[in-house]
C-alpha cells in the first residue's frame, strides 16, 4: 500500500510541477495571429508501437525514416552523447548504429532524410543546432548518404555545413529537408514566436553559410518537425501540440506554413522531442527522451 501511495504521490508532484516548469522555460507568448483547426478525422489516437530495446538511446532528440530501407528509423542522443546515429525498427528493436567520424555531438537536436547532391542516393542530415543559452556563433549540419546495406556497426564520413543566423545565435531543435526544392529548413525554439530559416543545398559547397530568415510562426517552443517523402505533408511539434499542414501543388514550404495548421492527436510525453512521417506518409511516429525514470515509448498515429 505504501509503495502504491508513494508512486501516486510522485506522479502527482510531476503533474502539478509541469505548469511551473513550462513557465520557467517558455518565453512570453505573443497574441496568436491564427486560429488552428482542431481535428480527429485525419489520424487516429496513438498506438504503442514498442519500447526502445537499445538502452543507450536515452535522450532521443530526433527521428527520421529511411528512404532506402523499409521500416528503418534513424535516431540519436542529445548533447554530449557519442557521435552515433542509431537504427531501430518500427517496433523499437535495435538494428545497429552509424558512427560519424571526425565530428562530435555538441548538441544534436534533430535528424532528417532527404535528397542531396547525387540524385540516385538518399541522404541523412544531422542537425547540431541546439544552443540553450544562445551562445554559439555558428551551428552545424552533417550530411552523408544512407548506407546501402545494414550492419550492426557502420561508419560514415559526413560533409559539414557551418551555419550562422542573420539575427544572432538561436536555440533550435527542428530540422527539415524539402524533397521537392531540396531546401534545408531550421525552426527556432526559444522565441515568443518561432522563426523559420532556410539554406539551399548549394550551401554545402560553400561550407560556411548565413541562413535566410524566412518567416515567423505563431507558436513557440518547437522541438521537432518533418516533411513527408512526397513533400505534400508537413509536421511541426512543440511539447504539447502537433501542427499539420497539407501542401498544395506548386506551393513552397513557407507558402504552405502561412495557412492555419490543423492540430493532430498527440499523447503528451515526458520530454517528447522527436516526430517523423512513416516513409509511406500514412502515419507519423513520436518518441521521447527518458525523463522521470519513464522509459521511452515509440508511438504510432495512423491515417484513418
Amino acid at each position: 500500500m505504501n509503495t502504491l501511495f508513494n508512486y501516486l504521490f510522485k506522479a502527482y508532484l510531476i503533474f502539478v510541477s509541469i505548469p511551473f516548469w513550462v513557465s520557467q522555460k517558455m518565453p512570453e507568448a505573443t497574441e496568436l495571429s491564427f486560429i488552428p483547426a482542431y481535428t480527429d478525422s485525419i489520424f487516429t489516437a496513438p498506438k504503442k508501437a514498442g519500447d526502445l530495446k537499445n538502452k543507450e538511446i536515452d535522450e532521443a532528440s530526433g527521428i527520421a525514416f529511411s528512404r532506402t530501407h523499409l521500416g528503418i528509423i534513424y535516431t540519436h542522443n542529445d548533447s554530449g552523447g557519442e557521435p552515433l546515429v542509431y537504427l531501430i525498427d518500427t517496433l523499437g528493436k535495435d538494428i545497429g548504429s552509424i558512427r560519424l567520424n571526425g565530428v562530435r555531438n555538441r548538441d544534436w537536436e534533430d535528424i532528417a532524410v532527404g535528397p542531396g547532391p547525387d540524385p540516385k542516393l538518399n541522404y541523412i542530415y544531422v542537425g547540431e543546432i541546439g544552443d540553450n543559452n544562445a551562445e554559439y556563433k555558428s551551428v552545424r549540419i552533417f550530411r552523408f548518404p544512407e548506407p546501402k546495406s545494414l550492419k550492426e556497426e557502420m561508419e560514415a564520413e559526413p560533409e559539414v555545413l557551418k551555419l550562422s543566423y542573420p539575427d544572432g545565435p538561436r536555440d533550435a531543435e527542428t530540422l527539415m529537408v524539402d524533397p521537392i526544392s531540396k531546401d534545408i529548413f531550421i525552426v527556432s525554439k526559444r522565441d515568443s514566436v518561432n522563426i523559420l530559416y532556410r539554406a539551399p543545398q548549394s550551401a554545402f559547397s560553400k561550407k560556411d553559410f548565413e541562413l535566410e530568415k524566412v518567416m515567423e510562426l505563431p507558436f513557440t517552443m518547437s522541438v521537432a518537425g518533418d516533411i513527408s517523402v512526397d513533400g505534400k505533408q508537413i509536421l511541426i511539434k512543440n511539447y504539447f501540440t502537433v501542427f499539420y499542414w497539407e501542401r498544395k501543388e506548386g506551393e513552397s514550404i513557407p507558402e504552405a506554413l502561412k495557412r492555419n495548421p490543423i492540430i493532430l492527436p498527440y499523447k503528451p510525453e515526458p520530454q517528447g522531442e522527436a516526430i517523423a512521417f512513416h516513409s509511406n506518409g500514412e502515419s507519423y511516429f513520436t518518441l521521447s527522451e527518458t525523463r522521470f525514470k519513464i522509459k521511452p515509448v515509440l508511438y504510432r498515429y495512423n491515417k484513418k
